[in-house]
């Protein structure tokens, strides 16, 4: 046997190993109901889901549901994520931060009305430009900015892009009030994520 010889036997051992351990795998995944290649979703990485309730990313009520009262009337917005009626709170993918901020009703297009409750509206809080957070605010235009480039949304009229090199509106995750809390009513009506996503 040469030196080539050895290798080609290793190489064919390990390509039987390989089968063997594909095949175990596979069976495991059909036994778990996962399609090959496929793993469980996190809760954690899921997308808003009708019925999540919103809860404060910071501040002192960090961590609770939010209500309407707590958000002061006009902006600024806040930042917020989804929580499942089972408590997971969604923060395992960044795409899933959400602005929330409440206007007098009167003052929203008639479309953004139809997605908010109370007054109150919520979007994506990535920048459709680059995925930057959308965490400042303009007091004159009453408008939420991305702090990166400088793209500035009017959440009173579905979160259009007004300023700045975003390509589009943000997404809007309909809204609707449950035992006094803000709850996601369906999910987002556009794609979430900068152009590159």
């Amino acid at each position: 046997m040469t030196e080539g010889d050895g290798c080609r036997v290793w190489n064919m051992k390990w390509r039987r190993r390989s089968m063997v351990g594909g095949g175990l795998a596979l069976a495991a995944g059909l036994a778990t109901g996962l399609a090959p290649g496929a793993r469980a979703e996190d809760p954690s990485e899921m997308p808003p889901q009708p019925g999540d309730r919103l809860v404060f990313l910071t501040g002192p009520k960090k961590g609770t549901a939010i209500k309407p009262a707590d958000l002061p009337l006009g902006g600024p917005q806040v930042q917020a994520y989804p929580a499942s009626p089972e408590g997971v709170l969604r923060e395992g993918s960044r795409l899933n931060l959400l602005i929330v901020a409440r206007f007098d009703p009167a003052q929203l297009a008639p479309e953004t009305l139809a997605r908010a409750t109370e007054g109150v509206v919520a979007y994506s809080g990535v920048c459709t430009h680059q995925a930057c957070p959308v965490n400042a605010w303009s007091d004159e235009q009453k408008m939420a900015v991305c702090s990166c480039h400088g793209s500035t949304y009017d959440l009173r009229d579905g979160a259009k892009l007004v300023f700045g090199p975003a390509p589009h509106a943000l997404a809007a995750l309909p809204l609707k009030r449950a035992d006094d809390v803000l709850v996601v009513a369906d999910k987002f009506t556009s794609h979430v994520g900068g152009e590159m996503m």
